[in-house]
């Protein structure tokens, strides 16, 4: 049966342990004890990522996964609990993302490890650097998965809230130089490198393009001093869509746009840089997978929510390794903020859910 205190502790100390992106390494050993502890025998591979199953699992595992790391404010969480939620002291994050998702797959598989109840072969799959774009899972030692379905705990809301498609992310770099002078005495022998990526920047479409795309400028620097024309500069964006259409004419903006003030100023040097970071995907409604998670929720009483998100997750990089792959809810909202909150209620609900998966509903 899952222990209500048990889980919010395990989130707790979770929570407490400091693990910004690419510093995993502390709840990594920590969550390695507790796993072993579980009777798992972890393998963390060149990358640092913790793939973890039983000694007699037999084939065909289910994988249940969550990544370690999370993102900025989360150095000295102070984690307390108010009334039914579990709440930093407003200085940081608190963790649920990810924590929470770790927890509701510690909690389950510990609640079977008491009740001596059997289960289907399952694995875990806990990732590093989830939130710096996925790097854990694209630097995975894949051979080291063996399971073709996988339930990754890594949106916001209750576990009854499905990820139904995610987009494909592009990041492009762009790097303009131009020409140095001093700014005062004769500027006129200068091109500013800051005007002219101000000036491809302002073509730019951003924000919400459609309901299925977006597209932000999220970093620029350039120039070293005040007093001097600045012969340098770049800056750093994304564009991120469900639909491949929509897709190519966003890179295609990016690309005239470039081309533009390219041929408006042949002096300047502008290069442009695109990087797919991974593809996208949407449910057919046909999954297998999808069919076993739906029952198991309805079994506990819950609604199945489906909706598309903006975001990636572990899952995209996963099927692409041909994992099914299901995201569902970490029992946390307001996620990336200091006003993060997880739902202790959401937070056994997910740790049951999980332990319906893996005994009445995984096979």
């Amino acid at each position: 049966m899952i222990n209500r205190d048990r889980a919010v502790q395990t989130f707790i100390d979770l929570a407490r342990i400091d693990s910004p992106s690419g510093k995993e390494d502390d709840v990594a050993r920590w969550t390695v004890a507790r796993l072993q502890a579980l009777g798992f025998t972890v393998q963390e591979d060149a990358f640092g990522n913790l793939v973890a199953r039983q000694e007699d699992s037999g084939p065909s595992p289910l994988v249940l996964s969550a990544h370690m790391d999370t993102v900025q404010p989360c150095i000295g969480i102070q984690p307390s609990i108010e009334g039914n939620l579990i709440v930093s002291d407003g200085a940081t994050i608190v963790g649920g993302d990810c924590k929470a998702g770790m927890t509701a797959i510690l909690e389950a598989l510990a609640s079977l490890q008491e009740e001596g109840v059997a289960s289907i072969p399952v694995e875990v799959f806990f990732s590093r650097q989830e939130e710096m774009g996925l790097v854990g899972a694209k630097n995975l030692d894949f051979p080291l998965l063996t399971g073709k379905q996988a339930i990754i705990f890594d949106t916001n809301g209750p576990v009854e809230t499905i990820v139904s498609g995610a987009p494909t992310h592009y990041a492009f770099n762009v790097e303009v130089v131009g020409r140095a002078a001093h700014a005062g005495a004769e500027p006129e022998k200068g091109l500013s490198a800051i005007l002219l990526a101000s000036e491809i920047i302002t073509r730019l479409s951003q924000g919400r393009i459609d309901s299925e795309t977006t597209a932000n400028v999220g970093l620029i620097e350039g120039g070293s001093v005040r007093n001097s024309v600045p012969a340098r500069a770049i800056f750093k964006g994304e564009f991120r869509s469900r639909n491949p259409e929509t897709l190519a004419k966003v890179k295609s903006m990016v690309q005239d746009s470039v081309d533009e003030v390219r041929n408006l100023h042949s002096a300047a040097t502008i290069e442009l840089e695109f990087i797919k970071e991974f593809d996208g995907y949407n449910l057919t409604g046909d999954e297998p997978l999808l069919a076993k998670v739906t029952s198991a929720l309805g079994s506990l009483g819950l609604e199945p929510q489906l909706g598309p998100t903006g975001g990636g997750t572990d899952a995209n990089i996963l099927r692409q390794h041909g994992i099914e792959s299901l995201v569902v809810g970490m029992a946390c909202r307001e996620i990336h903020t200091v006003k993060e909150v997880v739902d202790i209620t959401w937070l056994v609900n997910a740790a049951r859910f999980c332990e319906t998966m893996i005994t009445n509903h995984g096979s």
